[in-house]
């Protein structure tokens, strides 16, 4: 009884283990099958090649608008009141035009009193000239004496001295009168008023800042890498605050550059300035010319850490991150200097979302890319 027990035993033990086999057998069957599946992407993508383009080289760079020739404007007396200021700030003048006019009064008398003394002088000489004449006639007759005549001859030459004496105070008088009104030394705009009337005005005070024919530049700083593409000439379109673009050619160019920042200043003018104004800044695109590049959409461009990469396809759809070299973009593009061959495939939309060795689906560029949905896990009972 016990050894058909056995038997019996023996014979359950080896069936288990023969069904134990199979089911191991099928699981690494499984397992191996799952192994050979590709892996599933994360993230819908659109791709592209880099193409070949004309496209404008440009350098970018922030600057202050400033006054092309500002003057800084006083007048040449001390202790005369401001009469009246005929201008505002703004105010376009011409080259001559009253700007300011002091109180010429006590001028007036001062200039009257120097005529006066002028034409005395005048009249003295008249006479003293007279009586040297009749000298010499009266010399010459011996109706007087060498020594008096000597005497008439230094009183016409005392007379000579003081006409020119007295020319010169009324010059001078007719001159202080004339520094009364403050005339524009040049046509332009007046930028600043720091007189009102009934000041008393100092001379080396500055009354008014003009600016030179109106005109404005754009001044920059930029890098000696820069620098060395840019002439004279180039064009500059300067961003203006209201929205609209002013039109500039750079006019100079700084010879020497900052012993610490290493830049120097480029100037552009700016002849017609529109809504500018001096002391404002503005960014500015100061145009190089045009050249054929490869380039690539603006948005396949990773900037990370201050470098510049794109995503290369590969097989079964893995990216590849890769560092390239690359130029300031021109509108929706960006010129690849280098770090790409011919033929390659790039990540275009949904680059932003990727790292290296991501599995990709690419689709028609009219699917827009979206970032990876987490997984959501079911609550259920598991099995």
């Amino acid at each position: 009884m016990h050894s058909v027990k056995a038997i019996f035993n023996l014979k359950v033990c080896v069936r288990a283990g023969l069904w134990g086999g199979v089911l191991l057998l099928a699981a690494c069957s499984r397992g191996g099958a799952d192994a050979d599946k590709p892996p599933s992407a994360s993230l819908t993508v659109t791709a592209g090649q880099p193409e070949t383009r004309r496209i404008a080289l440009e350098v970018v760079a922030s600057g202050s608008v400033a006054a092309w020739q500002e003057m800084s404007l006083g007048v040449e007396l001390s202790g005369v009141r401001v009469d009246r200021v005929l201008v505002e700030v703004g105010s376009r003048v011409k080259k001559g035009q009253p700007l300011v006019q002091l109180d010429t009064r006590s001028l007036a008398v001062d200039a009257r009193r120097a005529e006066a003394s002028y034409a005395q002088a005048a009249a003295n000489l008249q006479l003293a000239g007279a009586s040297a004449t009749r000298g010499e006639t009266l010399l010459a007759r011996q109706l007087i004496s060498a020594s008096n005549f000597e005497e008439l001859s230094a009183g016409r030459s005392s007379a000579q001295a003081q006409v020119a004496s007295a020319a010169a105070e009324r010059d001078a008088a007719r001159l202080r009168l004339g520094y009364a009104t403050l005339r524009a030394p040049e046509a332009g705009i007046v930028s600043s008023r720091t007189v009102q009337p009934g000041q008393i005005v100092s001379v080396g005070v500055e009354l008014l800042r003009l600016i030179r024919d109106g005109r404005l530049e754009w001044r920059a700083d930029l890098s000696e890498a820069d620098l060395v593409r840019i002439r004279p000439g180039a064009k500059v379109l300067v961003n203006s605050p209201d929205g609209t673009t002013v039109l500039g050619k750079v006019r100079a160019i700084s010879p020497g550059l900052d012993a610490t920042s290493r830049t120097a200043l480029i100037y552009a003018d700016l002849p017609e300035p529109g809504g500018l104004r001096a002391g404002m800044f503005a960014e500015g695109r100061i145009e190089l010319g045009e050249v054929e590049a490869s380039v690539l959409p603006r948005e396949s461009v990773v900037v990370r850490d201050g470098y510049s990469y794109v995503f290369v396809l590969g097989k079964e759809n893995r990216v590849a991150q890769r560092r390239i070299e690359v130029s300031p973009a021109s509108g929706d593009v960006v010129p690849v200097r280098s770090g790409l061959t011919g033929g390659e495939r790039i990540v275009v939309k949904g680059a932003g979302f990727l790292s290296d060795g991501d599995v990709v689906k690419v689709v028609d560029s009219a699917v827009a890319a979206a970032p990876p949905e987490p997984a959501v896990e079911s609550a259920g009972p598991r099995t």
